[in-house]
């Protein structure tokens, strides 16, 4: 069996994080390994959110999986800190993986900031070069290129010639926010493809931009195509947001099970 490793945030509610990359691997057939950079949940009465791991126990997390198991792909989600982020781009070539997905989390689903201000250059300099793709949002790319507004489609694959620029080998910008379907660019610095779903009107979509950039490193891990292992994601994340799981007073995740159990979704792939 294939291993993927996440390197990432564990979200308590379930939906996202660490347990949404780890219930996509599973889903896919690759055994997941997971690094903890910090704790993500609302205490009762200081109100923190984010609680971040010490750079050795961080540290001691990437050395067991890289050197008692080994690793197909992995991917980043929360990083949160610069040391964290320059921690994880100094242990990548010692890991020698070959495929590596950079998620740029930086707010979660209700605007809250999941990267210390500071840690962009970090991000940008020392982490995305590593990249064989990064996947980010649309207030994730906007942020990337300086706080540039994206409304159309035809920002998203302006955004992605840009955004490639960083030095990573693909860009898949998700056009998730935008009005109509629900469309995503992917660009790999000479072809532009263009992945279109039919939108479902839910809030319920916690944890989906986690489970599609882990989707797609499971999909690397197996030796799919970058391109292959995106549509595939896409496919996967559709799904689970067509039986998305309500929560009681916070929007839901998505459904993990869903792309096994009641097939693959319908999506319209263009070539630009």
């Amino acid at each position: 069996m294939k291993k993927a490793c996440t390197i990432a945030g564990s979200a308590a509610r379930g939906g996202a994080g660490i347990q949404a990359d780890l219930k996509t691997f599973q889903e896919l057939g690759v055994y997941g390994t997971s690094a903890i950079t910090a704790f993500v949940a609302t205490h009762p009465h200081t109100k923190q959110g984010v609680y971040t791991q010490s750079l050795e126990v961080i540290e001691a997390q990437l050395h067991t999986i890289s050197s008692q198991i080994g690793i197909d792909a992995l991917k980043t989600g929360m990083l949160f800190t610069k040391d964290i982020i320059e921690l994880v781009a100094d242990w990548l070539p010692s890991a020698q993986v070959k495929q590596v997905v950079i998620d740029p989390v930086m707010f979660g689903k209700v605007g809250t900031a999941l990267m210390e201000e500071g840690a962009m250059t970090s991000l940008k300099d020392k982490l995305l070069p590593h990249a064989t793709i990064m996947t980010p949002n649309m207030p994730e790319a906007e942020y990337l290129l300086g706080g540039r507004s994206l409304t159309t489609i035809s920002d998203l694959q302006d955004a992605a010639r840009d955004l490639h620029k960083l030095g990573t080998q693909y860009v898949l910008v998700k056009g998730g926010r935008l009005d109509g379907p629900a469309t995503d660019v992917l660009f790999d610095g000479v072809n532009m493809l263009t992945l279109e779903a039919p939108r479902i009107d839910t809030i319920h979509t916690n944890g989906a931009g986690c489970s599609y950039s882990a989707a797609i490193t499971a999909g690397l891990a197996q030796g799919l195509s970058v391109e292959d292992a995106v549509i595939q994601a896409k496919k996967f994340v559709t799904a689970g947001i067509r039986r998305a799981i309500p929560f009681e007073t916070v929007a839901g995740a998505i459904d993990h099970r869903a792309y096994k159990e009641v097939g693959e979704s319908n999506i319209t792939i263009t070539r630009c």
